[in-house]
């Protein structure tokens, strides 16, 4: 008898200490963006989010690693007066794109259903029991009651979004969306609860982190194929990714219109150091430098000054940084011999010992052998500039996850 009550004493104090050990790390990410003019034209004016106004948003993302428990971030960073939440319902979603029975749950606000989030701020929601594996498809249901006129949104979400009639959907089916609409609205992250050693590995970037030119709804931009090979190779390990990818990102300045963020300087508090449990991030910055002004591109010394600065302040917080080395763009409609000659600088710099902590040589995975200051014809999207389905599974094959023991 007393042999028991120690046994079951012993193993109580162990789940305890597991439950101590736990932890909130991220999962998965959207970067938000200031509102795009709504006087853009072509492919920005398609991709313009609507105003809302007692309607229900579904998304759905994929997590990079799972966890017990999990929660929501949303976000009304850009919004200009209180964003009045009605209701918010996660599931999870199986392969065939329907929902896992059993998995619906309702998401809380300090134990209740609406919340207000201030202009200007973002808002976690209270813990959700839903546990989660690695890669596992969840869908986010949002219903705002009233008028949201700005959205603060991320533009280029590489999976298509729902939008509801008028009133609250979030326990019933929101028709599939007509036509291409897919930001990510309100919604910049979700983190899961683990007791697993973990690593969490923001990628910093530009379009080509966010993923522009992949398959929409299938997952394979470079981020998410090195998610993959984390989690098939560290089975017992919390291996997350976060994509903190912007299109049109720029490190030295602001998008030229909204939907291109703030300058990596400005946003990398934001969108890296706030992530939870964050322990790494892979930088791929500067081609949008080198572009944005043609015939006169900053100076290298410029850059590499922007690039000091990020990792002095990861470093501060402990972060192991990687850079990885730009992508050859010749033939996309900006590039120079100008911006060319910055780029084979910066690339040298990057992958010389003594500035990041780690190199992972993308340049060197996707160039063309016979013309170097190209992508592979075969890698590309069609503009010279982004790398297609193939281009990004080559990005993420070329990161050595020894990076990440």
């Amino acid at each position: 008898m007393r042999l028991s009550v120690l046994v079951c004493a012993l193993a109580l104090m162990a789940a305890n200490a597991q439950a101590a050990s736990a932890r909130w790390i991220g999962t998965w990410a959207a970067s938000p963006t200031p509102p795009m003019a709504a006087t853009g034209t072509g492919l920005f004016a398609s991709m313009l989010p609507p105003a809302f106004n007692d309607q229900t948003i579904v998304q759905v993302v994929r997590l990079s690693t799972g966890g017990s428990q999990l929660r929501l971030r949303l976000t009304n960073e850009y919004g200009p007066k209180p964003l009045a939440i009605g209701a918010v319902r996660v599931a999870l979603v199986g392969p065939d794109n329907a929902l896992v029975a059993g998995s619906d749950r309702s998401v809380t606000f300090a134990g209740a259903k609406a919340a207000t989030i201030p202009a200007g701020a973002p808002m976690l929601s209270d813990l959700v029991d839903l546990p989660t594996r690695p890669l596992a498809r969840l869908q986010v249901s949002l219903y705002l009651p009233g008028e949201a006129p700005v959205c603060t949104c991320h533009l280029q979400g590489n999976e298509r979004v729902r939008v509801s009639q008028p009133g609250d959907w979030t326990e019933r089916t929101v028709p599939a969306a007509k036509g291409s609409a897919q930001y990510r609205a309100f919604l910049s992250g979700v983190e899961v609860k683990t007791a697993q050693p973990a690593r969490v590995v923001v990628a910093f970037g530009d379009s080509i982190t966010d993923g522009f030119g992949a398959t929409v709804g299938a997952d394979r931009r470079w981020p998410d194929r090195l998610a993959e090979r984390l989690a098939a190779k560290y089975p017992g390990r919390a291996m997350a990714v976060a994509n903190a990818g912007i299109g049109g990102n720029r490190v030295l300045s602001d998008g030229v219109i909204g939907a291109f963020g703030q300058s990596a300087l400005t946003r990398f508090d934001r969108d890296v150091l706030s992530i939870a449990g964050v322990t790494d991030v892979i930088v791929l910055e500067g081609v949008n430098d080198l572009g944005s002004s043609k015939a006169s591109p900053p100076t290298a010394d410029s850059l590499i000054l922007g690039y000091r600065q990020m990792i002095d302040r990861a470093h501060a917080h402990g972060l192991k940084v990687i850079g990885a080395t730009i992508l050859p763009y010749g033939g996309a409609g900006y590039f120079g011999p100008a911006g060319e000659a910055v780029r084979q600088t910066l690339n040298a710099w990057i992958r010389a010992p003594g500035h990041f902590d780690a190199v992972i040589d993308l340049d060197a995975a996707v160039r063309d052998p016979a013309r170097p200051e190209r992508m592979r014809a075969n890698l590309q999207a069609g503009d010279w500039l982004h790398p297609n389905d193939a281009g990004y599974r080559a990005m993420g094959d070329a990161v050595d996850l020894a990076l990440f023991r």
